[in-house]
Formats: structure tokens, C-alpha cells, sequence
């Protein structure tokens, strides 16, 4: 009687077995992140002239872009260089028409979404002027400040720091110099009028101290755009 106890019990064990090996775990499926979108219009640096204007003031700028992978929907960052002020719109389509001041510099780009993940994928960030009514000059593009980046320490031992910065404007070779501010609040005084270089080497710093600094841009038709103001601070 316990010979045929054992062997129905090891019967029902290698049925069971036979059973579990039959319906293996379905593989989960990996969610893969957005991937970078293309932007497409209004282009680098583009004097922007097909929006349809609106009044003497403004006009509809069509921004348009590639889809991108992975991605269920898109953000629209719009920047006014001139007040550093942002717009963040939503939409799942590849294009997307808004009402911009115009005369004004902008800049724009697109951070791709999914439903799936919270990871996101920024484009590349691309500048144009929206132009204005009899606009004949066009005010430079605010200069990208390189080096410190904001808010960055600095370690050094010469008691010395680099400023670097890029300046871009729609004319080519149309910058004739810049006004550097540095100073240790936040309306720092000119140290650097006129330059025409786009660095400013060996500016004596003092350890432990936080700096303020900013750019004024300037072209040949005397209009100019300001950084904004960037800090950093010294080790």
C-alpha cells in the first residue's frame, strides 16, 4: 500500500512539473524612451518672413518638426531672448502655430514625451528673428555665456578666472564688441568696455566669494542685447 502511495504521489509531481514546464513567464516587453525630435521650421538664424501677420505688433509663427520615436506627445519651448521669458505648449501632432511678438529674437525646441515612461528626449535649440514691420537692422542675438556656466564653482590657483561667451547675430560679421559686468552683487559694474573678443582671460577673482557677471552685445548699428545675468563662485 505505500509502495503505490509513493509512486502515484511521484506520478502527480512529475505531472506537475511536466505542467509548470509547459506554461513558461511571458518575457516582459522593454519600454523604450522618446528619442530626439528634428526640428525643421523656422530654421537656424532664419529672418522669419512666412508667419502671417496679425497686427503691426504680431504675428503666427507655424513651428514644425519630425516625429521621433517612441513618443505619444511633444512640448513646444518658446523663448524670448529679449525678457528671457518661456512658453511651454502641449501637442501630440508634428507642427504647431503660435502668436509672436514681432521685431523680436526667439529661440525654440522640442522635448519628446511617451505615456509609458517619465523619461523625455530634448532636440537641440534653434534660434530665429521674427521680423517686424520696415525692420531694416536686427538686434543681436543675447550672447551665450560658455565658461562659467551658471552657478558653477571654480577652483584656481593663479587667484585668476576665464570668461568665455558666444555672440551671434542674423547679418554675418555684424558684432562689433561686447561690455562685460563682473562684480560681487547682482548689478556688477562694467570691467570690460568694448572689447571685440568674445573671452576676457586672467580676471583676478578672490577665494570663497560668489560673482556676478553678464554681456552686452553690440552690433554696427549700435542696437544692443544683454546675457542676462549669470553667477559663479570662486572655491
Amino acid at each position: 500500500m505505500k509502495k503505490e502511495l509513493v509512486f502515484v504521489l511521484t506520478i502527480f509531481t512529475l505531472m506537475e512539473c511536466g505542467c509548470k514546464n509547459n506554461n513558461p513567464k511571458p518575457t516582459k516587453t522593454p519600454i523604450l524612451p522618446p528619442t530626439q525630435a528634428e526640428l525643421i521650421a523656422p530654421a537656424q538664424s532664419a529672418v522669419c518672413t512666412s508667419g502671417t501677420i496679425l497686427s503691426a505688433t504680431e504675428s503666427s509663427i507655424l513651428f514644425t518638426w519630425n516625429a521621433s520615436n517612441y513618443t505619444d506627445s511633444y512640448n513646444l519651448i518658446i523663448k524670448n531672448l529679449l525678457t528671457s521669458d518661456s512658453t511651454v505648449q502641449n501637442t501630440v501632432k508634428t507642427q504647431l502655430a503660435t502668436t509672436l511678438l514681432r521685431n523680436t529674437p526667439y529661440s525654440w525646441h522640442i522635448v519628446s514625451k511617451s505615456n509609458k515612461t517619465s523619461a523625455t528626449a530634448q532636440s537641440v535649440a534653434w534660434k530665429f528673428y521674427n521680423s517686424g514691420p520696415g525692420i531694416v537692422t536686427y538686434v543681436p542675438f543675447p550672447a551665450e555665456i560658455t565658461s562659467p556656466i551658471f552657478d558653477q564653482i571654480v577652483s584656481t590657483a593663479s587667484g585668476t578666472v576665464n570668461l568665455n561667451w558666444v555672440g551671434s547675430v542674423i547679418v554675418p560679421d555684424a558684432i562689433t564688441n561686447y561690455d562685460v559686468y563682473l562684480g560681487t552683487n547682482n548689478s556688477p559694474p562694467i570691467v570690460a568696455p568694448a572689447i571685440s573678443n568674445s573671452f576676457l582671460n586672467n580676471v583676478p577673482v578672490t577665494s570663497k566669494t560668489t560673482y556676478y557677471w553678464r554681456v552686452i552685445t553690440r552690433d554696427v548699428n549700435g542696437n544692443t542685447s544683454d546675457s542676462g545675468l549669470f553667477q559663479f563662485s570662486v572655491k
